[in-house]
């Protein structure tokens, strides 16, 4: 599993594994217990890119970021770190 520390949001770190392309796990370490079960149940399985466009620039209470958006930058810092 990969790792990823938050900024700005509830959650302190995403924790989260992707295979061919495709998330196998997320798993939040503190935040709002049944928001981000839920995105951990919708993201299983998801396309890594089709994850990225559906919650890049999602923000929570004016804080210019939010759960979702934070697990699309871990995957798009993931992708960077895979062309390299």
């Amino acid at each position: 599993m990969k790792s990823y520390k938050t900024k700005g949001v509830c959650a302190t770190e995403i924790l989260f594994d992707v295979k061919d392309n495709h998330i196998v796990d997320v798993q939040f370490v503190k935040g709002c217990q049944g928001n981000t079960l839920g995105l951990t149940h919708l993201l299983r399985g998801m396309e890594v890119n089709e994850a990225i466009n559906k919650l890049k620039g999602i923000d929570c209470r004016g804080r210019g970021t939010s759960c979702p958006d934070q697990i699309a930058l871990a995957l798009e810092e993931h992708i960077n770190s895979e062309k390299k």
